[in-house]
């Protein structure tokens, strides 16, 4: 869940993300969950690629509930910050695309989103201009995109689990396909602010 929350100082002006990092924006229990999730990536995409079903839904899980609460406890704990949304979007960015890699390359998705996630990310991140310290600023499309490049994996992982069975593949397979149409229109309706007189 992201953490939006411009850093500012007394001054009124913005300052790069460098100059933000100290104890106070890094060692937070909300990025603590954070790094949970990232820790979590490189065990669950082996275990996509070796079809350790229920090894990577283990860790796609935890994945899950980390980046769910971490949002919020950022929030309830007055730890919010810019570099801490950045983190949380970009582990977000890196645990999805190489869940999606593994199942592009194990052959149940097509190979063309997972080059477009961490496309998007990019274009996502200098466009809402983070490294100079500013939230990130997602669109509707953008927003909705990346839930579901959560729900995808998860379809798949799911679906090879003891007791669920493969019904879900096919239907995953498509959703993959519409999935990165989906994200080559969000780039595209970010991409057309640029032309905006007021962007």
């Amino acid at each position: 869940m992201s953490r939006y929350a411009p850093h500012i100082p007394a001054t009124g002006k913005r300052i790069l993300i460098p100059q933000m990092l100290n104890s106070t924006t890094i060692m937070t229990w909300a990025n603590a969950l954070t790094a949970i999730r990232l820790l979590c990536i490189a065990p669950m995409t082996l275990a996509i690629s070796n079809g350790a079903w229920l090894i990577a839904a283990t860790l796609f899980t935890i994945g899950v509930i980390t980046d769910f609460f971490d949002g919020p406890l950022a929030r309830r704990l007055g730890q919010s910050s810019s570099f801490g949304g950045f983190i949380d979007h970009g582990t977000d960015a890196l645990l999805v695309t190489c869940a999606c890699t593994a199942l592009a390359c194990t052959g149940y998705i097509n190979s063309v989103l997972p080059v477009l996630i961490p496309l998007a990310f990019l274009q996502y991140s200098l466009d809402s201009q983070v490294f100079r310290g500013r939230a990130l600023q997602p669109n509707p499309l953008g927003r909705w995109n990346g839930i579901a490049y959560y729900v995808l994996p998860g379809v798949v992982i799911g679906a090879h689990v003891p007791g669920i069975g493969d019904l879900l593949l096919p239907v995953a397979s498509l959703f993959a396909w519409a999935l990165a149409g989906s994200t080559v229109l969000s780039m595209a309706m970010r991409a057309r602010g640029y032309f905006e007189p007021d962007h």
